[in-house]
Protein backbone atom coordinates (compact mmCIF):
# COMPACT_ATOMS: atom_id res chain seq x y z
CA UNK A 1 0.00 0.00 0.00
CA UNK A 2 2.88 2.35 1.03
CA UNK A 3 5.03 1.69 -2.00
CA UNK A 4 1.82 1.75 -4.15
CA UNK A 5 1.07 5.35 -2.53
CA UNK A 6 4.12 6.86 -2.98
CA UNK A 7 4.63 5.64 -6.62
CA UNK A 8 1.51 6.97 -7.58
CA UNK A 9 2.27 10.43 -5.63
CA UNK A 10 5.74 10.86 -8.07
CA UNK A 11 3.98 9.58 -11.12
CA UNK A 12 1.69 12.49 -10.36
CA UNK A 13 4.25 14.78 -9.74
CA UNK A 14 6.15 14.13 -13.11
CA UNK A 15 2.92 14.40 -15.30
CA UNK A 16 2.19 17.48 -13.42
CA UNK A 17 5.87 18.66 -14.59
CA UNK A 18 5.36 17.83 -18.36
CA UNK A 19 1.64 19.01 -18.66
CA UNK A 20 3.23 22.35 -16.77
CA UNK A 21 6.13 22.09 -19.29
CA UNK A 22 3.95 21.62 -22.42
CA UNK A 23 1.68 24.04 -21.84
CA UNK A 24 4.02 27.17 -20.32
CA UNK A 25 4.54 28.21 -24.67
CA UNK A 26 1.12 29.17 -25.02
CA UNK A 27 0.54 30.91 -22.03
CA UNK A 28 3.65 32.44 -22.31
CA UNK A 29 2.99 33.69 -25.90
CA UNK A 30 -0.53 35.01 -24.51
CA UNK A 31 0.67 37.30 -21.98
CA UNK A 32 3.09 38.76 -24.51
CA UNK A 33 0.48 39.25 -27.18
CA UNK A 34 -2.14 40.94 -24.85
CA UNK A 35 0.75 42.40 -23.06
CA UNK A 36 0.36 41.40 -19.95
CA UNK A 37 3.92 43.08 -18.39
CA UNK A 38 5.30 44.23 -14.88
CA UNK A 39 4.92 48.23 -14.13
CA UNK A 40 7.88 49.38 -12.28
CA UNK A 41 7.24 53.00 -10.75
CA UNK A 42 9.66 55.15 -9.71
CA UNK A 43 9.82 55.75 -6.12
CA UNK A 44 11.48 57.99 -3.85
CA UNK A 45 10.55 55.47 -1.04
CA UNK A 46 12.23 52.31 -2.69
CA UNK A 47 15.56 53.94 -4.62
CA UNK A 48 17.36 50.60 -4.39
CA UNK A 49 15.01 48.39 -5.40
CA UNK A 50 13.92 50.56 -8.31
CA UNK A 51 17.93 51.01 -8.89
CA UNK A 52 18.11 46.92 -9.56
CA UNK A 53 14.76 46.16 -11.02
CA UNK A 54 14.54 49.46 -13.06
CA UNK A 55 15.45 46.96 -16.38
CA UNK A 56 12.90 44.33 -15.50
CA UNK A 57 9.80 46.71 -16.34
CA UNK A 58 7.78 45.37 -19.22
CA UNK A 59 9.18 41.60 -18.08
CA UNK A 60 5.35 39.63 -18.31
CA UNK A 61 4.14 38.63 -15.45
CA UNK A 62 0.82 36.03 -14.63
CA UNK A 63 3.19 33.47 -14.82
CA UNK A 64 1.67 31.77 -11.69
CA UNK A 65 -1.45 30.80 -14.12
CA UNK A 66 1.06 27.86 -15.02
CA UNK A 67 1.27 26.50 -11.37
CA UNK A 68 -2.38 26.58 -10.05
CA UNK A 69 -3.67 26.34 -13.73
CA UNK A 70 -1.96 22.51 -13.85
CA UNK A 71 -2.73 21.78 -10.27
CA UNK A 72 -6.39 22.28 -10.90
CA UNK A 73 -6.94 21.05 -14.78
CA UNK A 74 -5.29 17.56 -13.44
CA UNK A 75 -7.57 17.66 -10.82
CA UNK A 76 -10.57 18.14 -12.82
CA UNK A 77 -9.62 15.61 -15.60
CA UNK A 78 -8.29 12.77 -13.27
CA UNK A 79 -11.66 13.17 -11.26
CA UNK A 80 -13.35 13.70 -14.73
CA UNK A 81 -11.94 10.34 -15.99
CA UNK A 82 -12.22 8.29 -12.81
CA UNK A 83 -16.17 8.63 -13.10
CA UNK A 84 -16.02 8.05 -17.17
CA UNK A 85 -13.64 5.16 -17.45
CA UNK A 86 -12.76 4.09 -14.13
CA UNK A 87 -10.22 1.61 -13.89
CA UNK A 88 -6.68 3.13 -13.37
CA UNK A 89 -7.48 6.86 -14.11
CA UNK A 90 -9.59 6.22 -10.24
CA UNK A 91 -5.80 6.14 -8.89
CA UNK A 92 -4.12 9.48 -10.71
CA UNK A 93 -8.13 10.92 -8.89
CA UNK A 94 -6.55 12.83 -5.70
CA UNK A 95 -9.71 15.21 -5.37
CA UNK A 96 -11.04 14.09 -1.75
CA UNK A 97 -13.79 15.81 0.34
CA UNK A 98 -11.63 15.50 3.78
CA UNK A 99 -8.16 16.30 2.75
CA UNK A 100 -8.51 18.40 -1.01
CA UNK A 101 -11.62 20.40 -1.19
CA UNK A 102 -10.47 23.10 1.06
CA UNK A 103 -6.80 23.65 -0.23
CA UNK A 104 -8.04 23.42 -4.34
CA UNK A 105 -10.67 25.88 -2.93
CA UNK A 106 -8.32 28.03 -1.22
CA UNK A 107 -5.78 27.81 -4.60
CA UNK A 108 -8.51 28.73 -6.76
CA UNK A 109 -10.01 31.33 -5.33
CA UNK A 110 -6.81 33.14 -4.04
CA UNK A 111 -5.38 32.54 -7.82
CA UNK A 112 -8.30 34.86 -9.29
CA UNK A 113 -8.14 37.30 -6.76
CA UNK A 114 -4.14 37.81 -7.13
CA UNK A 115 -4.74 37.56 -11.02
CA UNK A 116 -6.92 40.22 -11.01
CA UNK A 117 -4.47 42.31 -8.93
CA UNK A 118 -2.03 41.46 -11.83
CA UNK A 119 -4.32 42.94 -14.20
CA UNK A 120 -4.37 46.06 -12.57
CA UNK A 121 -1.32 46.49 -12.36
CA UNK A 122 -0.83 46.09 -16.30
CA UNK A 123 -3.52 48.76 -16.10
CA UNK A 124 -1.72 51.06 -13.74
CA UNK A 125 -4.91 51.45 -11.94
CA UNK A 126 -4.75 51.37 -7.99
CA UNK A 127 -2.68 53.06 -5.31
CA UNK A 128 0.56 50.62 -5.16
CA UNK A 129 3.67 51.40 -6.94
CA UNK A 130 3.16 50.14 -10.55
CA UNK A 131 -0.57 49.85 -9.96
CA UNK A 132 -2.79 46.87 -8.29
CA UNK A 133 -3.92 46.82 -4.70
CA UNK A 134 -2.44 48.31 -1.73
CA UNK A 135 -0.77 45.93 1.14
CA UNK A 136 -3.68 46.70 3.34
CA UNK A 137 -6.21 46.55 0.85
CA UNK A 138 -4.15 42.54 0.22
CA UNK A 139 -4.25 41.91 3.61
CA UNK A 140 -8.35 42.55 4.29
CA UNK A 141 -8.69 40.11 1.19
CA UNK A 142 -6.47 37.66 3.27
CA UNK A 143 -8.49 37.70 6.34
CA UNK A 144 -11.37 37.35 4.18
CA UNK A 145 -10.16 34.21 2.78
CA UNK A 146 -9.14 32.77 5.98
CA UNK A 147 -11.91 33.55 7.88
CA UNK A 148 -14.39 31.27 5.24
CA UNK A 149 -11.44 28.79 6.12
CA UNK A 150 -11.66 29.35 10.07
CA UNK A 151 -15.05 28.93 9.91
CA UNK A 152 -15.10 25.98 7.90
CA UNK A 153 -12.38 24.16 10.00
CA UNK A 154 -14.04 24.78 13.24
CA UNK A 155 -17.57 24.86 12.46
CA UNK A 156 -18.21 22.34 9.74
CA UNK A 157 -15.18 19.93 10.76
CA UNK A 158 -15.02 20.45 14.51
CA UNK A 159 -11.20 21.49 14.42
CA UNK A 160 -9.81 23.37 17.68
CA UNK A 161 -6.94 21.45 18.48
CA UNK A 162 -3.16 22.74 17.94
CA UNK A 163 -0.44 19.78 18.31
CA UNK A 164 2.63 21.06 20.38
CA UNK A 165 5.36 19.18 19.43
CA UNK A 166 7.13 16.86 22.34
CA UNK A 167 4.03 17.60 24.10
CA UNK A 168 0.88 16.67 22.47
CA UNK A 169 -2.62 17.59 20.84
CA UNK A 170 -4.24 20.79 22.71
CA UNK A 171 -7.28 21.98 22.71
CA UNK A 172 -7.66 25.47 22.42
CA UNK A 173 -11.76 26.01 21.72
CA UNK A 174 -12.22 29.14 19.91
CA UNK A 175 -8.53 30.56 20.06
CA UNK A 176 -8.42 27.99 16.82
CA UNK A 177 -10.39 30.63 14.63
CA UNK A 178 -7.44 33.47 15.30
CA UNK A 179 -5.15 31.12 14.87
CA UNK A 180 -6.22 29.82 11.78
CA UNK A 181 -6.32 33.32 10.10
CA UNK A 182 -3.52 34.68 11.26
CA UNK A 183 -1.26 31.79 10.10
CA UNK A 184 -3.30 32.19 6.59
CA UNK A 185 -2.64 35.69 6.61
CA UNK A 186 0.93 35.73 7.74
CA UNK A 187 1.86 32.65 4.58
CA UNK A 188 0.08 34.78 1.88
CA UNK A 189 1.69 37.97 2.93
CA UNK A 190 5.37 36.72 2.97
CA UNK A 191 4.86 34.97 0.35
CA UNK A 192 3.98 38.18 -1.59
CA UNK A 193 6.92 39.68 0.05
CA UNK A 194 9.32 37.29 -0.83
CA UNK A 195 8.25 37.31 -4.64
CA UNK A 196 10.98 39.76 -5.77
CA UNK A 197 13.83 38.18 -7.26
CA UNK A 198 13.87 35.51 -10.23
CA UNK A 199 13.32 32.00 -8.72
CA UNK A 200 13.10 32.79 -5.28
CA UNK A 201 9.61 32.40 -4.41
CA UNK A 202 9.31 29.72 -6.86
CA UNK A 203 12.34 27.89 -5.07
CA UNK A 204 11.75 28.33 -1.77
CA UNK A 205 7.97 27.23 -2.33
CA UNK A 206 9.20 24.49 -3.35
CA UNK A 207 10.79 23.19 -0.76
CA UNK A 208 8.15 23.85 1.68
CA UNK A 209 5.32 22.09 -0.34
CA UNK A 210 8.37 19.27 -0.33
CA UNK A 211 8.18 19.11 3.17
CA UNK A 212 4.58 19.51 3.70
CA UNK A 213 4.03 16.49 1.28
CA UNK A 214 6.12 14.25 3.30
CA UNK A 215 4.03 15.15 6.17
CA UNK A 216 0.95 14.61 4.60
CA UNK A 217 2.30 10.89 3.46
CA UNK A 218 3.43 10.06 6.72
CA UNK A 219 0.26 10.93 8.61
CA UNK A 220 -1.55 8.66 5.68
CA UNK A 221 -3.23 11.31 3.80
CA UNK A 222 -2.58 10.27 0.31
CA UNK A 223 -5.08 12.36 -1.98
CA UNK A 224 -3.11 16.03 0.12
CA UNK A 225 0.36 14.42 -0.40
CA UNK A 226 -0.72 13.87 -4.19
CA UNK A 227 -2.34 17.83 -4.49
CA UNK A 228 1.39 18.24 -2.86
CA UNK A 229 3.19 16.68 -5.20
CA UNK A 230 1.40 18.06 -8.35
CA UNK A 231 2.09 21.47 -7.08
CA UNK A 232 5.67 20.09 -6.92
CA UNK A 233 5.56 19.07 -10.58
CA UNK A 234 4.09 22.41 -11.71
CA UNK A 235 6.36 24.24 -9.50
CA UNK A 236 9.54 22.30 -11.25
CA UNK A 237 8.27 23.48 -15.00
CA UNK A 238 7.63 27.61 -13.81
CA UNK A 239 10.80 27.18 -12.64
CA UNK A 240 12.43 26.28 -15.39
CA UNK A 241 11.88 29.63 -17.45
CA UNK A 242 11.60 31.18 -14.02
CA UNK A 243 15.00 31.16 -12.90
CA UNK A 244 17.50 34.52 -13.73
CA UNK A 245 17.61 35.47 -15.99
CA UNK A 246 13.47 35.15 -15.98
CA UNK A 247 11.15 34.67 -18.91
CA UNK A 248 8.39 36.00 -17.07
CA UNK A 249 7.26 36.58 -13.58
CA UNK A 250 4.80 35.40 -10.93
CA UNK A 251 2.78 37.72 -10.58
CA UNK A 252 0.48 37.95 -7.50
CA UNK A 253 -1.30 34.99 -8.83
CA UNK A 254 1.05 32.68 -8.44
CA UNK A 255 2.16 33.93 -4.90
CA UNK A 256 -1.13 34.91 -3.43
CA UNK A 257 -2.39 31.11 -4.51
CA UNK A 258 1.43 29.71 -3.16
CA UNK A 259 1.18 30.92 -0.25
CA UNK A 260 -2.26 30.44 1.18
CA UNK A 261 -2.19 27.10 0.09
CA UNK A 262 0.91 26.56 2.06
CA UNK A 263 -1.12 27.82 4.85
CA UNK A 264 -4.19 25.82 4.08
CA UNK A 265 -2.15 22.45 4.22
CA UNK A 266 0.08 23.14 7.11
CA UNK A 267 -3.84 23.98 8.99
CA UNK A 268 -4.96 20.17 7.56
CA UNK A 269 -1.75 18.71 8.83
CA UNK A 270 -1.59 20.24 12.43
CA UNK A 271 1.87 21.13 11.99
CA UNK A 272 1.70 25.10 12.42
CA UNK A 273 4.34 25.05 14.78
CA UNK A 274 6.60 23.22 12.17
CA UNK A 275 5.62 25.89 9.55
CA UNK A 276 7.72 28.73 10.52
CA UNK A 277 11.10 26.16 9.54
CA UNK A 278 9.09 24.61 6.29
CA UNK A 279 9.26 28.03 5.37
CA UNK A 280 11.81 29.98 6.74
CA UNK A 281 12.91 32.43 4.41
CA UNK A 282 9.31 33.51 4.06
CA UNK A 283 9.18 33.95 7.76
CA UNK A 284 12.67 36.35 7.71
CA UNK A 285 11.43 38.41 4.71
CA UNK A 286 8.37 39.08 6.37
CA UNK A 287 10.09 40.11 9.65
CA UNK A 288 12.24 42.22 7.74
CA UNK A 289 9.54 44.31 5.96
CA UNK A 290 7.63 44.32 9.54
CA UNK A 291 11.13 45.17 11.69
CA UNK A 292 11.89 48.33 8.94
CA UNK A 293 8.76 49.53 9.19
CA UNK A 294 8.58 49.68 13.08
CA UNK A 295 12.11 51.14 13.30
CA UNK A 296 11.25 53.82 10.76
CA UNK A 297 8.18 54.76 12.31
CA UNK A 298 9.23 55.06 16.10
CA UNK A 299 12.69 55.74 16.09
CA UNK A 300 13.04 57.22 12.24
CA UNK A 301 15.61 55.21 10.65
CA UNK A 302 16.61 51.89 8.64
CA UNK A 303 17.52 48.74 10.43
CA UNK A 304 17.58 47.18 6.58
CA UNK A 305 19.49 49.17 3.98
CA UNK A 306 15.97 47.85 2.01
CA UNK A 307 13.26 44.96 2.51
CA UNK A 308 12.07 42.85 2.03
CA UNK A 309 15.44 41.46 3.25
CA UNK A 310 16.60 40.14 -0.42
CA UNK A 311 17.01 43.54 -1.28
CA UNK A 312 18.87 44.49 1.46
CA UNK A 313 21.64 41.47 0.43
CA UNK A 314 21.27 42.96 -3.41
CA UNK A 315 22.58 46.32 -2.21
CA UNK A 316 25.38 44.80 0.03
CA UNK A 317 26.88 43.95 -3.45
CA UNK A 318 25.30 40.24 -3.78
CA UNK A 319 24.38 39.50 -7.52
CA UNK A 320 20.36 38.32 -7.19
CA UNK A 321 20.85 34.43 -8.63
CA UNK A 322 23.92 34.86 -5.65
CA UNK A 323 20.99 35.68 -3.34
CA UNK A 324 18.54 33.49 -4.27
CA UNK A 325 20.66 30.08 -4.72
CA UNK A 326 21.68 31.22 -1.02
CA UNK A 327 17.89 31.44 0.31
CA UNK A 328 17.39 27.97 -1.97
CA UNK A 329 20.19 26.50 0.82
CA UNK A 330 18.46 28.14 3.39
CA UNK A 331 15.27 26.72 3.04
CA UNK A 332 16.67 23.40 2.48
CA UNK A 333 18.37 22.75 5.63
CA UNK A 334 15.37 24.75 7.30
CA UNK A 335 13.16 21.99 6.03
CA UNK A 336 15.11 19.02 6.92
CA UNK A 337 15.47 20.69 9.95
CA UNK A 338 11.75 20.83 10.73
CA UNK A 339 11.11 17.46 9.41
CA UNK A 340 13.90 15.84 11.81
CA UNK A 341 11.58 17.69 14.68
CA UNK A 342 8.39 16.59 12.98
CA UNK A 343 9.79 12.93 13.07
CA UNK A 344 11.51 12.42 16.60
CA UNK A 345 8.23 14.40 18.18
CA UNK A 346 6.35 11.80 16.13
CA UNK A 347 8.17 8.53 16.58
CA UNK A 348 9.95 9.36 20.13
Amino acid sequence: MVIFEATRIMALAAIAFLVALAVTPAWFNFIKKHHVRKQIRESDKAPIFHKFHEKKSGTPTAGGVIIWGTVLGLALLFSLLSKIFGGIFQQFNFINRAETYLPLAALFLAAILGLIDDWLGVLRIGGASGGGLKIRHKLLLYALLAGVGAWWFYFRLGWDVLYVPFVGSIAIGAWYIPLFIFIIVASAFSANETDGLDGLLGGVSLFAFAALTTVAFVLNRYDLAAFGSVTIGALLAFLWFNIYPAKFFMGDTGSMSLGITIGVISMLTNTTLFLPLFAFVLVIESLSVIIQLTSKKFFGRKVFLSTPIHHHFEALGWHESQVTMRFWIISVISSMLGLSLFFLARFF
